[in-house]
């Protein structure tokens, strides 16, 4: 560890340990039971509700800790290749999440929108999210605006995390792998009363890659607690520290060659997945979090409460970075600043250094319970939040002439000691605020045992206030939404329920137009039918679902005003997704997804960032048609020691790699085994190896000449002590 990681790592520790002596944190609802009910047992969850999950008119699907756990996965995009219909998207050189939820991806200048806890954990820039303290993920599938307000109309990931139970306890964890992976886990929960509880999790990574000359390092830290202040009052706090420091880097290049009719044809894998194309001398992007989460909740009856809640959190990002160009010109390539298109070998770059931050603040609260008139039972929700997010970013650049080649490197000989030039030159220099308040209200109203409906709605006033200082402009813009839902719910069998769902939303656009104005928000309409089926033992659980998605309002070039954008484009989306949980005889367990997602451009336009036209029918970049994962454990004792053996295999199919463009990145598949031994009941010997086969891939890209490469074979060995 850096000594400053290190001073400000325990500066950030004392203040936790300061902080744990005055109040605490609830437990969260627990694993989901065997009937697909979400257990409660301390703290409610504002939005959320206690439905049982075969109610809710939708597909929600639940990742645990435990699996988590044994398959040794401790970043949230690894365990989102788990997820039906979720796809990795351009990661910004390493240093966010960002996914895809049936074909929609949000903003491509933004991390992906996720919560944590029911707090928008997403917005800003805190680096990939570590899953040391994740408990549960949950993935609503289909339109949620009506409850959360601004999002993708995909569905809504949720991070549950570790929160204190009152029973004294705690985990550490070594582990060590490929490419020098070296990690450390440690896990503590400590009851300081009969109502108060305190928890501290952390990890350390530090590793090197299978990328030349990458090299990483993350630290982490959430403490929390829990106050029980009577039998009807619980007030729950939660810090989250994160410090990151990850190469930018843009990847692996797919070698473009210009056919006489001006056409591209691109060759992928002359190069290795190995090869670094940036600047070791750029050293990394640093990152760092610091963020809290707390709540009252007040019961008034078995039937009613009230949860009142806040979050405040910072997060900066700064660094150096070596960019592949990629304004191109097909008349003449090397006027388009691209010698590669030219010559096959010379990778024309330029540098940029980043320092953005922001800021969140939000406030929130929630009035739920039942009301039963006559036979019928009312399960009522009704809200209201405020946020406000800004955001600053600084951006300088050295970009040289078409001609000036002296900062390219060869794909095939890189020299990594060329004179890093100086960005001098001013790209990004503004700062925005945005601030928002909405209002919601839902009823999901029992008609029968067998038959529920749902109604629900939410009003958004949404403002932004940017500062360009480039310009020296100051647009703003405000506008009001109304997001409303409805679904329905029919039981035929206890075993069997069937919904359907519609609904509205709407997600704000980032920048301005020719007008200089604030963009309009993009907005949506989805339709969802489905069913799910869960035995009456709970041993198997699975959802069946069909959706139709549209959005309007998506961002193209300015078809009048050349190198600005415009919200006229409109896209859509549609597939089938399935999911199943199974507790099979002799010990064995087995997890399957499957989705099918055709998503594409709903209209004629023109590419954002260079114009190049778009067809109708043309797909959205990174979405598969197909994917699916299949895991099988077998637990079994050998003597009186527990232990499991597992696989498992994952299928992405060919996918756009490039807006606008013909090249595809190839489907995949890749297979992994897992195993693990208990010495004893607190001590566990884990074991697994990814990529069985290492086979070459390609996980995502943003375009021909940023292409993120899948990692090759890759095994850790695990050691973990239970306390």
């Amino acid at each position: 560890m850096r000594t400053s990681s290190a001073l400000r790592l325990a500066f950030v520790a004392s203040t936790a340990a300061i902080a744990l002596s005055s109040a605490a944190q609830a437990q969260e609802p627990a694993a989901p039971a065997a009937d697909g009910e979400i257990v409660v047992t301390g703290l409610k969850r504002q939005y959320f509700g206690d439905t049982p999950v075969k109610e809710i008119p939708q597909a929600v699907q639940f990742l645990e800790g435990k699996l988590l756990d044994d398959l040794n996965i401790t970043r949230l995009d690894t365990a989102l290749e788990l997820a039906s219909g979720v796809s990795k998207q351009n990661n910004f050189g390493g240093l966010w999440d960002s996914f895809a939820i049936r074909g929609f991806a949000g903003d491509e200048n933004f991390p992906s929108g996720f919560l944590v806890n029911g707090f928008n954990g997403g917005r800003g820039y805190g680096g990939p999210r570590d899953a040391s303290n994740v408990e549960r993920i949950e993935v609503l599938k289909g339109p949620n605006s009506a409850l959360f307000g601004r999002g993708e109309p995909g569905g809504t990931i949720n991070i549950v995390t570790k929160k204190p139970t009152f029973e004294e306890g705690g985990h550490f964890a070594i582990a060590g792998g490929s490419f020098e992976t070296y990690r450390v886990e440690a896990d503590y929960n400590l009851p300081l009363s009969d109502s108060v509880a305190v928890r501290i999790n952390g990890s350390s990574e530090q590793a090197e890659s299978f990328r030349d000359t990458v090299e990483t390092q993350k630290y982490t830290l959430t403490p929390s607690f829990l106050a029980k202040l009577s039998e009807k009052d619980i007030f729950t706090y939660e810090l989250e520290y994160v410090n990151q420091e990850v190469p930018f880097e843009r990847g692996v290049v797919a070698i473009p060659t210009i056919n006489a009719d001006k056409t591209i044809s691109y060759k992928l894998g002359a190069i290795p997945n190995s090869r670094f194309l940036g600047n070791p001398n750029d050293g990394p992007t640093k990152v760092e979090v610091l963020g809290h989460q707390a709540q009252y909740q007040h019961d008034f009856s078995d039937d009613w409460t009230l949860m009142l809640g806040a979050g405040y959190k910072d997060t900066t990002f700064k660094g150096f970075s070596s960019d592949p160009e990629l304004v191109y010109n097909l008349n003449n390539p090397i006027a388009g600043r691209q010698r590669l298109y030219a010559d096959g070998r010379t990778l024309s770059r330029q540098r940029r250094y980043r320092d953005y931050s922001t800021t969140h603040m939000v406030f929130r609260g929630e009035i739920s319970g039942k009301l039963e008139t006559g036979s019928i039972v009312h399960n009522i929700r009704i809200g209201a939040d405020w946020d406000k997010f800004k955001i600053k970013t600084f951006q300088t650049r050295y970009r040289p002439s078409a001609a000036d080649q002296s900062y390219a490197i060869d794909i095939f000989e890189p020299n990594y000691d060329i004179v890093a030039p100086t960005p001098t030159t001013v790209i990004q220099n503004a700062t925005e605020i945005q601030k928002a308040w909405g209002i919601y209200a839902q009823d999901q109203i029992e008609i029968t045992e067998q038959f529920k409906i749902r109604f629900g709605g939410r009003y958004d006033d949404f403002s932004q206030d940017i500062d360009l200082r480039l310009n020296g402009t100051n647009p703003r813009a405000s506008y009001t939404k109304f997001s409303p839902m409805a679904g329905l719910v029919f039981e035929p069998t206890p075993s069997v329920s069937l919904y359907a769902s519609y609904g509205k939303g709407f997600r704000p656009n980032s920048g301005v137009g020719f007008d200089g104005q604030p963009f309009a928000p993009e907005t949506s309409k989805s339709y969802e039918i489905g069913a799910k089926f869960v035995t009456p033992d709970g041993r198997i659980t699975s959802t069946l679902s069909l959706y139709k998605m549209k959005k309007d309002n998506v961002l193209t070039t300015d078809p009048v005003n050349a190198g600005f954008s415009k919200p006229v484009g409109a896209a859509e989306s549609k597939g089938v997704e399935f999911d199943m949980n199974a507790k099979l005889p002799a010990g064995f367990e087995l997890f399957l997804t499957y989705a099918y997602t055709d998503a594409g451009w709903a209209t004629n336009a023109l590419d954002p960032n260079f114009a190049a036209p778009i067809r109708k029918g043309d797909p959205l970049i990174n979405i598969p048609k197909h994917q699916g994962n299949a895991l099988l454990f077998k637990n079994f004792s050998i003597g009186d020691h527990e232990a499991m053996l597992g696989a498992g295999v994952t299928h992405v199919g060919r996918r756009l790699g490039e807006t606008a463009t013909t090249f595809f990145l190839p489907s995949y598949t890749i297979a992994k085994v897992l195993g693990s031994f208990n010495i004893t009941d607190q001590i566990k010997l884990s074991a697994d190896v990814n990529n069985v086969f290492n086979k070459k891939y390609y996980a995502s890209s943003y375009a021909a000449l940023w292409i993120q490469p899948g990692t090759p074979r890759q095994f850790t060995v695990r050691a973990s002590f239970d306390f």
